[in-house]
């Protein structure tokens, strides 16, 4: 019963969204657009009234999606990836739209006005995002400052880069800047990423070289923390580095891995759109097969040992099961709420338990690498 009247709200909120609201929010530029709805956010989420009413029009949970991972427990298996929440002002509300995690930033050792606007642009026909953000962000400083005393009622990542500066191209100086915003957050939020991946930043992805990750790596260890660490990979890698950067990760506190970021070639086939901006990363559906296929080569080459976080191209339950079956243990995305609207959380959530339910498991943990034997 519970199912059947979070299906009637979802299926109403969404014609509204899709009707209504999409065709506002497509008309204004894409960051505006961003930065009104962040704002939105934070006001629903400053006071029980807001948080509740966004809750009943979004929440939904079921036991079958719960896991505790790295002795983190997740009611649900769907979180919002880095890149939305820059500075970590919306972790009041966004477990009330649904999701079982975020994770904010990236945050950089320095504070990062970013890259030149225009720096966002809807790929509508290709179902994706143009980013050229450049890691906005507040900094390190500014941004534990006022996470320090808060208590998360979800799990919270913390995703660390590189500031996108031309100082921080030389190793060294770019080990220097993401051990002082590491050091910053070591008692804050559930986990890490270490974000090597960042397309749009000055001396492109230096830490996708095995020397130098190892070096990072290296001085990374030596900061106590319990917080499990992730690794944050690009698609364009190859698998030869791909496999060349697991080495490393297996002499080190790495625990897990998240595939994808953003991908950069513009001769991709899933681009359908003809006017595509030359600078930036690419979301959504254009970097989904790239990313299905690293979580493929991923859990099969670490047997399973280590924990996979999906991201890219997830639109609806399926997408989100596939990349579990392939190996994944939880998903994460931005772009599929953005053209889908918010109750799409909630729409993946209550489909991945009717999938879950159809192949015969009690709990979304069986699934993972179902459909990749190893």
């Amino acid at each position: 019963m519970k199912n059947f009247f979070v299906s009637i709200r979802n299926a109403f909120i969404k014609f509204f969204y899709k009707n209504l609201l999409k065709p506002i929010f497509f008309k204004m530029d894409p960051e505006n657009a961003h930065d009104m709805m962040s704002d939105m956010g934070k006001i629903l989420g400053k006071n029980f009234i807001g948080r509740g009413l966004t809750s009943l029009s979004f929440g939904y949970s079921n036991p079958a999606l719960h896991q505790k991972i790295l002795g983190i427990d997740f009611k649900n298996p769907v979180g919002l990836a880095a890149g939305f929440d820059k500075n970590a002002e919306l972790t009041d509300i966004i477990p009330k739209v649904g999701f079982g995690f975020e994770e904010v930033g990236s945050i950089t050792g320095e504070p990062c006005e970013g890259n030149q606007k225009p720096r966002l642009w809807r790929l509508k026909k290709s179902q994706a995002l143009v980013v050229n953000y450049g890691l906005k962000n507040d900094g390190c400083e500014k941004i534990s400052e006022r996470l320090k005393n808060k208590k998360f009622i979800f799990p919270v990542g913390i995703s660390i880069a590189k500031t996108n500066a031309p100082n921080t191209c030389e190793t060294d100086a770019g080990v220097k800047d993401y051990v002082k915003a590491f050091k910053h957050f070591t008692n804050i939020g559930a986990y890490f990423t270490i974000n090597i991946s960042c397309p749009n930043a000055y001396g492109g992805q230096p830490f996708t070289d095995p020397a130098k990750l190892k070096k990072l790596l290296t001085e990374l260890d030596k900061i106590p923390t319990e917080k499990p660490i992730f690794l944050k990979f690009s698609p364009d890698i190859t698998k030869a580095n791909l496999d060349e950067i697991l080495h490393i990760a297996t002499q080190h506190r790495i625990h897990g891995f998240i595939c994808t970021n953003l991908t950069k070639p513009r001769d991709n086939k899933k681009i359908i759109d003809k006017d595509v901006p030359q600078v930036g990363g690419i979301s959504g559906k254009v970097v989904e097969d790239l990313a299905d296929e690293m979580i493929k080569h991923l859990y099969q080459k670490t047997k399973g040992k280590y924990i996979i976080i999906g991201l890219g191209g997830v639109f609806n339950a399926a997408d989100a099961y596939k990349k579990i079956k392939l190996g994944s243990s939880l998903v994460q995305l931005i772009t599929g709420m953005i053209y889908e609207g918010p109750e799409v959380i909630s729409e993946i959530n209550l489909g991945l338990v009717k999938l879950l339910k159809k192949d015969g498991y009690k709990n979304i943990s069986e699934a993972i690498g179902a459909d990749n034997k190893l």
